[in-house]
């Protein structure tokens, strides 16, 4: 039986997808998780996923037209996908994908509107893929790779003042306070962002932290989080993968509320994210007073 598990929401959302992928993977074979270009590392990240089906345009824009639509549809009608669980990030409706991979003739689709793991594993239970016995339900992703080269060596906390969609993003001033917080407070901060990042990373970081912008391919951003202590972030991808096994601090951007999934975390609201409240919840974290 061969699986496609679909979010809507690109790389950020892979490792919320890894429980239900674990799911399906119980009696399904291969399982295949699609992509955007160049989201082929992240979407491999969750164990069990045998491969990535890349598309051009991604998934999370099917729309656009008859011809793109075309294209969406015809590698999973030649693949004969047989189950195809969907979740949707929040604003969006899983509709428009279940009707492209019922015209790929995909026997059995599942979809649901919530973004959350649960819900992700709550769809493939509709489908008849229930988790493994023992299997906590956790966010979880292959090993990452040493990234000691880039953080160096030592404890260190990452702040990543990035939050992706525009009009979500923190301001500079309070992106330099979610790094001085905790350097201030006498811990080591590595500052993560992509390469359209650096400006803003380079603002942040200023003289007291590891300026990562732009430093890192698609896979070792995973395991700079990892290897963390704890994180500070408003973006959903790196909070997702620092819920795998890292403590997060989730800055509440302008548009509503992020959280890290599974894991401890504390969530600071707009008007609580100041720096002094930052140092205290990275403290809360690491004395384990969550």
């Amino acid at each position: 039986m061969k699986a496609l598990v679909v979010r809507l929401d690109g790389s950020t959302g892979a490792p919320l997808a890894g429980p239900a992928v674990r799911a399906v993977a119980t009696r399904a074979g291969p399982v295949t998780v699609p992509c955007a270009p160049g989201g082929d590392p992240a979407a491999r990240l969750p164990p069990h996923v045998d491969d990535a089906l890349v598309r051009d345009p991604p998934w999370e824009t099917h729309g656009s037209g008859a011809a793109d639509e075309d294209a969406l549809v015809r590698r999973p009608r030649a693949d004969a996908y047989d189950v195809a669980p969907v979740v949707a990030p929040g604003g969006r409706g899983p509709e428009p994908a279940e009707r492209l991979l019922r015209e790929a003739r995909v026997d059995r689709v599942g979809a649901c509107g919530d973004p959350g793991a649960e819900a992700a594993l709550g769809t493939a239970a509709t489908l008849g893929f229930g988790p493994r016995a023992g299997d906590d339900g956790r966010l979880r992703v292959l090993s990452p790779p040493v990234t000691a080269q880039l953080t160096g060596n030592g404890p260190y906390v990452v702040a990543h003042p990035g939050a992706g969609p525009r009009g979500r993003a923190w301001d500079p001033v309070r992106c330099a306070a979610a790094v001085t917080a905790p350097a201030g407070a006498g811990h080591r901060v590595a500052v993560t962002g992509g390469p359209e990042e650096t400006a803003l990373t380079r603002h942040a970081g200023g003289n007291t932290a590891v300026d990562l912008g732009g430093r890192t391919d698609p896979r070792r951003p995973a395991g700079v989080p990892r290897a963390a202590d704890a994180v500070v972030t408003g973006a959903p991808g790196p909070a997702h993968l620092a819920a795998t096994g890292t403590p997060v601090v989730s800055l509440v951007p302008p548009g509503g509320p992020r959280r890290s999934h599974g894991g401890p975390g504390v969530l600071l609201a707009p008007d609580a994210g100041t720096a002094q409240n930052v140092a205290r919840a990275v403290h809360r974290l690491l004395d384990g007073r969550t």
